[in-house]
């Protein structure tokens, strides 16, 4: 089990994280409500604010993903969410998290 097997199963977990809190927004929404602060800003701290975060001094990226209105995320709809796009993707040069 070397570095590269456990980079697909962090982005595995990720792709199913992600994944749910998209598309399981509008189908759970009046059953649990979703608090970004509560439910997604610790998923993004822990993968994704150190190139996306508020430390400009860290950020390899102008996405913001800490701010509201963003727009990586659209919740409920999956394929216009860049997050998801970037995740799924296959190209080296584009996949978050980079390989």
């Amino acid at each position: 089990m070397g570095h590269d097997f456990c980079s697909k199963m962090k982005r595995c977990c990720l792709y199913f994280v992600i994944g749910f809190l998209l598309v399981g927004y509008s189908v759970f929404a009046e059953a649990a409500l979703i608090n970004f602060n509560r439910d997604i800003r610790p998923i993004f701290s822990e993968n994704c604010f150190s190139c996306h975060g508020f430390d400009s001094k860290k950020r390899k990226a102008k996405l913001r993903l800490d701010i509201p209105g963003a727009k990586a995320v659209v919740p409920g709809d999956v394929l216009n969410s860049e997050v998801w796009q970037r995740i799924v993707c296959e190209d080296a040069d584009h996949v978050m998290p980079p390989p």
